[in-house]
């Protein structure tokens, strides 16, 4: 698997290589994708996941001129590595700024994605929590609001479970920031409560990130760790048994009698 997921300044290629796939995109092999003939799907697939497809959407703002809507349609595609790679570049592009992830959401590929992250095989869930986690990670408050209306926590919840530890981590990234995001609206609006805390308490997200408290990655724990003293803090039992004491102390001291206690009938 090619480098992706991260930002544009962790992708080492060459200038050569980005002028071929950039006159490559320009010159409309992107738009093939709507034609019946497979051979250029093929060929569309090849460019997703051997090319510089996402760094050059992001370089060149292509997203803008209509590619955004065609890679809609490679997301219900019939073949998996199509809806694999469709994912994978869509990653590349929520790991740029607010503009490009607006971008993504205004041309509905934010609700195929997290369904994909529900319901795909593994491989293709991976590639959608990082274009969910990255979404997190560099959105506005009303952009990962606008992830949260769309369900995202569930699927994320249930990466807690599996065996990939760099999966985990990735679903703890995003859920920590949308935690973030639920505690600022709380304090700007004097809510009892997280809304999104409770959220992800409802998915039994509580109980899978305190489980990972055990967890043998180190990574793993932290975050995990992270999370609960920032978002789910225990509460102060010995003080609420202090409190207890102290009242039952005051009870039994004031049902003592004037002339104490009489054993006798």
């Amino acid at each position: 698997m090619l480098a992706g997921h991260y930002p544009t300044s962790q992708m080492v290629r060459t200038s050569a290589s980005l002028q071929l796939y950039s006159q490559a995109f320009a010159g409309g092999l992107w738009n093939s994708c709507s034609t019946p003939r497979p051979s250029y799907k093929l060929l569309l697939s090849a460019q997703l996941g051997t090319s510089l497809l996402a760094m050059t959407i992001r370089l060149r703002s292509s997203c803008r001129v209509g590619s955004l809507p065609s890679l809609h349609k490679l997301l219900s595609h019939a073949k998996k590595a199509i809806r694999k790679e469709s994912c994978w570049t869509i990653s590349n592009i929520t790991a740029g700024n607010r503009e490009q992830i607006q971008e993504v959401i205004n041309n509905g590929l934010i609700p195929p994605v997290i369904h994909l992250l529900q319901t795909a095989d593994f491989d293709i869930k991976k590639e959608a929590a990082w274009a969910i986690s990255n979404a997190t990670s560099g959105g506005s408050p009303q952009q990962v609001e606008y992830l949260v209306e769309n369900n995202c926590i569930n699927p994320l919840v249930d990466l807690l479970s599996v065996s990939d530890a760099k999966i985990i981590g990735v679903a703890l990234e995003a859920l920590e920031n949308i935690l973030k995001v639920g505690k600022d609206k709380q304090q700007e609006n004097g809510l009892a409560d997280n809304p999104v805390a409770t959220r992800v308490e409802q998915a039994d997200g509580l109980q899978k990130i305190e489980a990972l408290q055990e967890d043998p990655n180190e990574d793993v724990y932290q975050k995990a760790m992270k999370i609960l003293e920032n978002y789910f803090p225990l509460e102060d039992e010995d003080a609420d048994i202090g409190e207890v004491a102290g009242a039952n102390q005051f009870q039994f001291g004031a049902q003592v009698p004037t002339g104490g206690f009489s054993f006798g009938s």
